[in-house]
């Protein structure tokens, strides 16, 4: 009986021998806070733009946020791993992001979208670069999962970019301040 019960948690918790534990603990927690933002901004678009022409494809891509989201949640108990302390305040900040950029118009949505996602995709190729020089083989699980949510998040970039993002008025203005909040999320979540 007792066999059972161990077998068991073995199966929901990776074994943590050789596992660099800080790194590790980084990326899990810096990607479970990005993908819990993720949601609220597309939460906060679909608040607003959600009986668009545009609402199914935002939809879409909520739908595969929240995939990652689910993911990332099993990572966190499988590798033991905090949440930001933060996630109250994305909670928040996300949504309001969401929502103020689809005030601006379909365009201001997919311009968030484009400064998000090629944010993410730039942060997930760093942390891939990481794992691969710590030890690509120990790491494969993961690397997998950051691979795939990366090349998705990049769909959701060209989404953004084919639906006119570029068009929206004072779109380099817009993008790099999102992106600043983007970089300082980043920082701040992978330490706190």
């Amino acid at each position: 009986p007792g066999g059972g019960a161990s077998l068991r948690l073995c199966s929901t918790r990776v074994a943590q021998e050789g596992v660099n534990k800080p790194v590790i603990d980084r990326i899990i927690r810096v990607d479970h806070a990005g993908e819990f933002g993720a949601n609220r901004i597309y939460a906060g678009q679909m608040a607003v733009l959600g009986r668009s022409s545009v609402g199914p494809i935002i939809q879409q891509m909520w739908n595969q946020e929240k995939d990652h989201l689910k993911k990332f949640n099993q990572l966190m108990v499988a590798y033991r791993v905090r949440p930001t302390v933060l996630l109250p305040f994305w909670n928040v900040a996300g949504f309001v992001l969401g929502a103020g950029s689809a005030l601006l118009g379909k365009k201001g949505a997919m311009a968030c979208t484009v400064a998000v996602e090629e944010s993410i995709s730039e942060h997930y190729n760093n942390q891939i670069r990481t794992l691969i020089e710590e030890d690509p083989e120990k790491y494969k699980e993961l690397l997998q999962v950051i691979k795939q949510f990366r090349d998705e998040e990049q769909e959701h970039h060209d989404i953004g970019l084919e639906h006119d993002a570029e068009a929206t008025p004072a779109y380099s203005v817009l993008k790099t301040a999102i992106q600043l909040g983007c970089k300082a999320a980043i920082f701040l979540s992978e330490r706190i």
